[in-house]
């Protein structure tokens, strides 16, 4: 049964279409990340290791949510790593082990990325698709990967 919360089906198919967006790059975002901290090597090894868990945790627990809201508009939700790499704007680099500055290089462009992207989605969801709900929803995460981004910018200076 498809929700009756004041939005057309038309509307409710282009939200979800851009929240399998969201999905997708915070799924590829999530593994490259756990890529690195399973591979960081060098002086700060600890701290990034730490570093890459705290932020793998927080992206996780974000996947849960978009796929959550996804379906609460009345979608299934993907969950191919195939749909995923369809959807995703972001790049992988399979068989690369970068080292640490590069890691970090390469996580703040992929946040910087995201961030763009949801100003964008929060933007649309708002005033072309009337669903405050959603914008509101895409504002939190768009919170936390500025926090993310600011502390891996930090790193870089």
């Amino acid at each position: 049964m498809k929700p009756n919360i004041g939005l057309s089906a038309e509307q409710l198919e282009q939200i979800t279409k851009m929240l399998s967006q969201v999905l997708a790059d915070s799924v590829v975002l999530y593994t490259k990340t756990r890529k690195f901290h399973w591979n960081v090597k060098g002086e700060s090894f600890m701290e990034l290791h730490k570093l890459f868990e705290a932020q793998y945790d927080k992206l996780e627990e974000a996947i849960d949510e978009i796929a959550e809201r996804i379906n609460k508009l009345g979608s299934p939700t993907p969950g191919t790593m195939k749909e995923f790499l369809d959807t995703t704007s972001l790049q992988e680099s399979p068989g690369k082990y970068p080292n640490q500055k590069d890691m970090l290089k390469e996580l703040l462009a992929d946040h910087e990325t995201v961030i763009k992207a949801l100003r964008q989605n929060i933007d649309d969801s708002d005033k072309k698709m009337g669903d405050v709900g959603t914008a509101d929803f895409l504002t939190g995460l768009m919170q936390e990967h500025e926090t993310i981004a600011w502390t891996l910018r930090r790193y870089m200076n």
